[in-house]
């Protein structure tokens, strides 16, 4: 068991499918990913298992665990033993890329809709779990991931509200603020146990939507006519694709299908950029976000289980 040595064995780390496969290079080269974070376990040249972990550039340690797979074909890992293999190379890696003491990043995994019906997807499934938990780790959250694609009608503007950019960072991190009052977002909850809803909402616009390469200028404020803020939603590129990556409406607000609004306008500032599809996600359980997403017509097309060490 050991780290690849380099971009050379990316032939080597993507034997074994996964949807990410085609991201490896160029997370590479962005420093999104390290050699020394990418593990394989072989038997001679063959490989049967391998980990990898995901950061922002810059990270001193991996943000999540989002590789994980073991070689479950005829000739790969016994089934039996497929959980604690894959357990093992999570354990030696871990003991070689943190620092003694540090809790393990999150495990995410994409998986299909029907994923726990599937008899081939989820026994697969199930075993990676199995191995996680064996290291402490548990299911913190399933979340939807779905999808807008160019075709799908837009609901056209109900002048029920007016838009207009972020005014600075203070606004939005204010209304960010308000927002998790009443949040139904597994992460937000579980941060609100640690910190408070100024902390988290100050730690979520430092940590990630200023990480966006996309213009500021496509963030949307929701408001009244007579201008009063209800609500915002964040169009933006991550990197990989166009994404509504924040949506909210202010708990004074909420019951009134605003969101719905608001949804409409995010999803037509990034079809106007031509994009080839718009990505979302939302908790399995926040139903509420969950509709307005598929009332836009948004498509679930994956889940992501996430796991946690506690």
């Amino acid at each position: 068991m050991r780290p690849i040595t380099g971009r050379d064995e990316l032939a080597l780390f993507t034997r074994l499918p996964y949807v990410l496969n085609t991201e490896l290079s160029h997370d590479l080269a962005a420093g999104r990913r390290r050699p020394e974070w990418t593990w394989v376990a072989l038997r001679d040249d063959r490989l049967l298992a391998r980990a990898a972990w995901w950061s922002r550039p810059g990270d001193r340690v991996p943000r999540y665990l989002d590789i994980l797979d073991v070689d479950d074909g005829v000739d790969g890992v016994p089934a039996a033993e497929r959980p604690e293999f894959a357990a093992r190379l999570v354990r030696t890696a871990l003991a070689d890329i943190l620092p003694a003491g540090t809790r393990p990043p999150e495990y995410t995994r994409f998986v299909p809709p029907d994923w726990r019906e599937d008899p081939l997807v989820g026994p697969a499934v199930r075993a990676r779990m199995t191995a996680l938990e064996g290291l402490g780790a548990r299911l913190f959250v399933e979340r939807l991931r779905l999808e807008w694609r160019p075709g799908t009608p837009i609901p056209q503007p109900r002048g029920r509200l007016t838009f207009r950019p972020v005014h600075d960072a203070e606004e939005l991190v204010t209304l960010m603020t308000d927002v998790l009052t009443g949040t139904l977002d597994a992460h937000g909850r579980d941060e609100l146990t640690r910190m408070t809803a100024r902390e988290a909402a100050v730690a979520q616009y430092d940590d990630e939507l200023t990480r966006y390469a996309s213009p500021k200028e496509w963030w949307r404020i929701a408001t009244l006519p007579d201008g009063e803020p209800l609500g915002f939603v964040i169009p933006a590129h991550n990197g990989y694709n166009p994404v509504i990556a924040y949506i909210a409406v202010l708990p004074a607000h909420r019951g009134k299908g605003y969101v719905d609004d608001i949804l409409a306008e995010g999803t037509r500032v990034l079809a106007a950029q031509d994009v080839p599809r718009i990505r979302a996600a939302t908790d399995l359980g926040n139903v509420p976000m969950a509709n307005a997403f598929r009332r836009a017509g948004y498509v679930d097309f994956e889940r992501e289980i996430n796991m946690t060490w506690r």
